[in-house]
């Protein structure tokens, strides 16, 4: 304790093994992924929004997934591009501390989101007669708020955990956005019941939407082998790949992480950070093409929008003809 230091900002230092050169294509690679993510999401989100047919218990979850992957991005992505546009990576320590608390707060809620999924699939598919009963538009909104609610108390325990832990020694991050292991990395005392606890949270967050997520998949699958024909049983098959392919992505790496620093397993700090942005943003860019731009009803208002847009702007073209003439 004699070494403690009253640490007031932090410094990310995003890929801190990586050479000068390769600054510029991170931060233009970092500023893309903002930017597909930015415009995919923002348009589920008006899409929804904007249209009174969509407001069924589906879209309510895909609108809930959009807005909590946007908020993620927008929270964290801009602060580490001006790290690399800028050579702007200090954040103070309240910022670093919110960043932290956002990131297992969102983090967590998109977990529970793609259970909420799940259950919504299979009541779909394995009791149809009874998908207008048990998956209703109330029921979804309220469990969504209960999880922006749920997930906000989790995070804020882990935020208000880190936040009075003593910190001493170097104040740099070694990853794009202050994470608890980051913050923890810098503790002057001993915080191994400190991890522990927060480990167990984490698992309890992760493994839990997870098992439930396996056990929907794994009946539907079952039962498009036995009910449905040939092409149906196809369809439904890479819908069900596709969806498994993002909840792996998304459930998989961040398992591993988290039993990594556990177990205090050595990663490259490179690795360690790419491997957290690989799970992180990569599924906020997939998430709106899979669960959403895929789908029948939001390919139908797209074409209609293009549609009216491109009527609206002949009927333009013709006026100021006819007024010229």
């Amino acid at each position: 304790m004699a070494n403690q230091t009253d640490i007031s900002e932090f410094i990310l230092l995003g890929f801190p093994g990586i050479a000068e050169k390769f600054h510029t294509p991170v931060s233009i690679a970092l500023f893309l992924v903002y930017i597909i993510s930015l415009f995919s999401n923002g348009t589920v989100i008006a899409l929804i929004i904007c249209n009174r047919h969509l407001y069924q218990p589906m879209y309510v979850v895909i609108l809930n997934l959009a807005i909590s992957d946007l908020l993620f991005d927008t929270i964290t992505l801009p602060k580490i591009i001006a790290k690399y546009w800028f050579d702007n990576g200090s954040i103070s320590f309240a910022g670093c501390i919110f960043q932290l608390f956002c990131a297992h707060f969102l983090g967590a809620f998109d977990s529970y989101i793609l259970l909420l999924m799940a259950i919504d699939r299979y009541v779909a598919i394995c009791k149809p007669l009874r998908y207008p009963s048990i998956i209703t538009n109330r029921r979804m909104i309220v469990l969504c708020c209960f999880f922006w609610f749920f997930t906000a108390i989790i995070a804020l325990i882990i935020a208000l955990l880190d936040s009075n832990v003593p910190l001493c020694g170097q104040n740099a991050i070694k990853s794009c956005f202050c994470t608890n292991s980051g913050v923890l990395s810098m503790a002057c005392t001993d915080v191994t019941f400190l991890r522990r606890m927060i480990f167990g949270i984490a698992m309890f967050v992760l493994l839990l939407p997870l098992t439930f997520i396996l056990f929907s998949y794994g009946v539907i699958i079952k039962v498009i082998i036995t009910q449905t024909h040939s092409e149906s049983r196809r369809r439904a098959f890479y819908t069900c790949t596709t969806h498994l392919c993002v909840i792996g992505l998304y459930f998989i790496p961040r398992i591993f992480v988290y039993v990594a620093n556990q177990f205090k397993l050595i990663l490259n700090d490179d690795l360690n950070v790419l491997i957290l942005c690989f799970y992180t943003f990569v599924p906020h860019m997939a998430n709106p093409v899979i669960y959403c731009l895929r789908t029948v009803e939001i390919r139908r208002t797209l074409k209609n929008l293009i549609k009216r847009r491109i009527l609206m702007k002949t009927q333009h073209i013709t006026s100021v003809n006819v007024i010229t003439n």
